[in-house]
C-alpha cells in the first residue's frame, strides 16, 4: 500500500478573516473587548479614524487616531484596504493589519461598519461576516443615549442609517445577539462560529 501521496497536513484549516459589524451603538467595541479578554490566538485589527479619541481611548490600542489631513494622505498612499466617511468622519482598515496577520497563520478579527463589511465581503469572499444586533430597539436606543455623545439631530441620523443597514442583511453569514448584560454570551457565540468555520471544507487546504 503506497501512502506517499497521503498527507493530512494539507487538510489543516486556513486562517479566517472574521468581520464583526452592526449598527452604531450595538456594542461592537464591548464585544471585541470581551473577546480580547479570552486570550485566544486571534489578531484584532485596529481601525483608523479621523475623529478625536474619547476620554478612555488610547491611540494604537482602541484606534489609530489620525487628523483628517493625515488620514487623507494615507488614503493617497494606499494604506487602507477600505475606507469611508461615516457620520462625517474618516474610518479605514490599515492594509498591514489584515494581510500580515493572515500570512502569520492567525485568524483575524475586524470590526467595521456596514459599508466596510460590504467591501470586505467583496474583497475577501471567504471571510466570515457577522451582524451584531441588540435584543430590542429599546436596548439599542438606551445604549446610544448613555454614551452622552448624541445630539438629538445625530440620534435621528443614526436611526435612519440603522434602518438602511438592517436592510443589508444579505451580505452577512451570521447574526449574533448582544443583549443587555449578556456580553459573554455574544462572545461565546462568536467563538463557536469561528470554531465551526474551521471545520468547514472550504476553509481547509485541498489535497494535491
Amino acid at each position: 500500500m503506497n501512502l506517499d501521496s497521503l498527507s493530512f497536513d494539507l487538510l489543516q484549516p486556513r486562517p479566517i478573516l472574521v468581520v464583526i459589524s452592526g449598527t452604531s451603538g450595538v456594542g461592537k467595541d464591548a464585544v471585541i473587548k470581551c473577546l480580547k479578554s479570552r486570550n485566544l490566538a486571534l489578531h484584532f485589527v485596529i481601525t483608523a479614524t479621523s475623529r478625536p479619541p474619547r476620554a478612555d481611548e488610547v491611540h494604537g490600542r482602541d484606534y489609530f487616531f489620525y487628523p483628517p489631513a493625515e488620514f487623507e494622505e494615507r488614503i493617497k498612499n494606499g494604506e487602507f484596504i477600505e475606507h469611508a466617511m461615516v457620520y462625517d468622519e474618516h474610518k479605514g482598515i490599515p492594509r498591514s493589519q489584515v494581510e500580515e496577520a493572515l500570512k502569520s497563520g492567525k485568524d483575524v478579527v475586524a470590526k467595521v461598519d456596514i459599508q466596510g463589511a460590504a467591501t470586505l465581503r467583496r474583497l475577501y469572499p471567504q471571510a466570515v461576516v457577522i451582524f451584531l444586533v441588540p435584543r430590542t430597539v429599546e436596548e439599542w436606543l438606551n445604549r446610544l443615549k448613555r454614551r452622552n455623545t448624541e445630539t438629538e439631530e445625530k440620534l435621528k441620523t443614526r436611526i435612519e442609517t440603522a434602518k438602511f443597514e438592517v436592510s443589508q442583511i444579505e451580505i452577512f453569514d451570521y447574526i449574533v445577539v448582544n443583549a443587555e448584560g449578556e456580553i459573554d454570551k455574544a462572545a461565546d457565540d462568536i467563538i463557536d462560529i469561528i470554531n465551526a468555520e474551521h471545520h468547514r471544507v472550504e476553509h481547509r487546504r485541498p489535497l494535491e
